[in-house]
């Protein structure tokens, strides 16, 4: 007979103490006049500890994007926005400011997209509004992706695309929070997500804070869960949309969408309109960051791409604040910008 120290401890509930208010925008990323600077939850040491990070300087902002304290694509454009507002209110070379900004991710279009909207109007006001309208963009486009699924879904998902990537409400977490709210669906199925673990660290935590059934899987496991009929269906966010439809997120979605392919399954992409770059015609345009290669070996040599591209053929629907969109996408999409 097993002894008590043979039986393996089931896993903790979590506790009243860890389960917390829903993150609101102002938890994310804010803008305060005095200093002035810009505050932000410093994603880097979630979920062990919620750590504020202040940046008085355009200069910390980018290193605190370059370094993942804030990620996300819609989340790094406000970002960006409050730290152009705090180089005004400090009367920094606006024009280099921008550019510092720019440079910090090349990947994620909605930078670039979020510094042109401060252009002519680069004040704390204008900023505080496009944050709001990036969290009411993802509202919508969750309850238009809701309306993909059935009742029971199972869906897996990779990377953060939540509250902690937009800003808010959240893109692809937005919607499977939706769709919980509907009584659509039955769990998560949560990708690790490396190199650097932001679906175990942060998708996980988010959903644990909504209350949403859920368990993180190392990356290899949504083949086998697929091919065992424990999938529905993929829901990802994107870093960049291609004017045809290809899509540009965190490295291991185009895995991801050739099995779900395979196993005759969808793959669904949600983000905003700001995220659609019409001047990028196709995917292989869009420039993939490569990170360094001691987050992978401090020892070997590696590779380190931060995002890969996933061809349009492989997405059943892109989601967006203007509602379901299918192919071709070349049609659908510029009807949107």
């Amino acid at each position: 007979m097993p002894t008590p120290e043979d039986v393996p401890a089931l896993p903790a509930r979590p506790s009243e103490a860890r389960v917390k208010r829903a993150l609101e925008p102002e938890d994310i990323v804010r803008y305060e006049e005095d200093g002035p600077k810009v505050v932000l939850l410093d994603q880097r040491l979630l979920p062990d500890e919620e750590v504020e990070l202040e940046c008085r300087s355009v200069a910390a902002v980018v290193e605190a994007i370059r370094e993942l304290a804030i990620r996300g694509a819609p989340a790094i454009g406000v970002a960006a926005a409050y730290a152009l507002a705090m180089a005004a209110a400090r009367g920094d070379d606006l024009g280099e400011a921008a550019a510092l900004l720019a440079a910090s991710r090349p990947t994620a279009v909605n930078l670039v997209w979020a510094l042109e909207q401060m252009r002519d109007d680069p004040t704390p006001a204008r900023a505080r509004a496009l944050h709001h309208e990036e969290v009411e963009r993802c509202r919508a486009m969750a309850a238009h992706a809701a309306e993909l699924f059935a009742p029971g879904t199972r869906a897996l998902t990779h990377c953060n695309a939540g509250g902690l990537a937009t800003g808010g409400y959240g893109s692809a977490v937005g919607a499977l929070r939706a769709a919980w709210e509907q009584g659509l669906l039955e769990r998560v199925w949560v990708d690790e997500t490396r190199p650097l673990l932001q679906g175990s660290r942060l998708t996980a935590w988010e959903l644990e804070i909504a209350g949403i059934p859920h368990a993180v899987i190392v990356d290899s496991a949504a083949a086998s869960l697929m091919a065992a009929g424990e999938v529905d269906c993929v829901v990802t966010g994107a870093d960049r949309i291609a004017a045809n439809g290809d899509t540009a997120n965190k490295i291991g979605t185009y895995s991801l969408a050739v099995l779900a392919a395979h196993h005759d399954l969808p793959l669904f992409v949600v983000a905003p309109t700001s995220t659609v770059d019409l001047a990028t015609p196709t995917g292989a345009e869009i420039p993939i960051e490569e990170r360094a290669p001691e987050e992978l070996s401090a020892r070997f040599p590696a590779r380190n791409p931060a995002f890969d591209v996933t061809p349009a053929n492989l997405i059943g629907a892109i989601v967006t604040e203007h509602g379901v969109h299918r192919t071709p996408y070349a049609q659908s999409l510029a009807a949107l910008v």
